[in-house]
């Protein structure tokens, strides 16, 4: 009898996901036969390693899980991270048992990491910046070729409502790649995937599970949005909102893509022989391939993509569209922009 079906589905999205790895690292993924310390001692010094980026909630918990069942069974080697916000009284106590089980599963290397929340741009964007932040050196440290985050389709669903509410562009409605960071780091193999279906799959496997209090705190808009808006939205419309949400995500990305293909493509041909943007070439670009032009232009100057909102894009445009003599703009990551003779200027102040 095989696996629970929620078993099977996270298997086999995870395995997916390990087959693209080793395939882009020129590894052959061939089954081991026999143990998994055979397996482990076939890919001892050259299999990859890949870790998984594990709260303890029920959606790593399933994703660490599956990726050591899958590991067995490939060249890879799996080990796992789990990041202590230091936000509630006992986080590191809970870390420290969430290390243990991910232990337990035979990942290895397996690390609890702390971590100091800022406050800019608010506590979820904070605490988020701070994780990544915590990824990042625990992947170049440990040498791992890739970091897999447990986002499921519910996640998606929730960050194209936030994007849409807070009137961002067609990027923002693209939700969450499944392929992002430096070097292609981060894998998200869960997007196609319901929340429901990690819980199961943990259910079923007695894995135990964490809910962190914070995810059902009304402070938080993805909290509210979560256990109220979502809700409401398929009280009013009925089923399938979560899934229509997810397909319009990956319409913006595929749009997003090409569109910013074409600003590439674009910004050498607006600039003189300084490099300096031409104002009167960028008024002639369509405003959608503009505005990214004026983006990339901003943070190859040093704006911190994360920081860069779409108001702050909207500013610099008027310098082109709608030029009535204005004075600098003030960026993000202390970036100044104006117009000079003709010319957008965009410098570190």
């Amino acid at each position: 009898m095989g696996p629970h079906p929620a078993v099977a589905a996270i298997r086999l999205a995870v395995r997916r996901v390990l087959h693209d790895v080793l395939t882009e690292h020129s590894t052959p993924a061939l089954p081991t036969a026999g143990t998994t310390e055979e397996a482990a001692a076939a890919g001892s010094g050259r299999a990859p390693l890949v870790l998984v980026a594990c709260s303890g909630g029920a959606d790593s918990m399933a994703l660490a899980s599956a990726l050591a069942f899958e590991a067995r069974k490939l060249a890879v080697r799996a080990g796992a991270v789990t990041v202590d916000h230091g936000l509630q009284p006992g986080s590191d106590l809970r870390a420290a048992e969430v290390a243990a089980r991910l232990t337990a599963m035979n990942l290895d290397p397996v690390e609890a990491i702390a971590v100091t929340v800022g406050r800019e741009g608010g506590p979820e964007a904070a605490a988020r910046d701070a994780r990544y932040a915590a990824l990042d050196e625990a992947a170049e440290r440990l040498g791992a070729v890739a970091v897999l985050l447990g986002h499921t389709r519910d996640d998606q669903a929730e960050t194209v409502l936030l994007g849409l509410a807070r009137g961002s562009g067609i990027r923002s409605l693209s939700g969450m790649a499944a392929v992002s960071g430096t070097a292609d780091r981060y894998r998200r193999p869960f997007l196609q995937l319901d929340r429901q279906t990690a819980r199961k799959a943990c259910m079923v496997q007695s894995l135990p599970v964490w809910d962190d209090p914070m995810n059902a705190d009304p402070a938080y808009t993805r909290s509210r949005l979560r256990h109220e808006g979502l809700p409401a939205l398929e009280k009013s419309l009925g089923k399938g909102v979560v899934e229509a949400l997810a397909r319009t995500a990956q319409l913006c990305r595929d749009d997003a893509d090409a569109l910013d293909a074409w600003a590439a493509d674009a910004d050498p041909s607006v600039r003189d022989e300084a490099g300096l943007l031409e104002c009167a070439k960028l008024y002639a670009l369509p405003p959608a391939v503009r505005r990214r032009v004026l983006r990339r232009a901003a943070i190859a100057e040093g704006a911190p993509a994360g920081s860069l909102f779409a108001r702050h894009v909207e500013e610099l445009d008027r310098l082109i569209t709608g030029w009535r003599g204005q004075g600098a703009i003030n960026l993000p990551g202390r970036v100044v922009a104006r117009r000079q003779g003709g010319r957008l200027v965009i410098r570190q102040g």
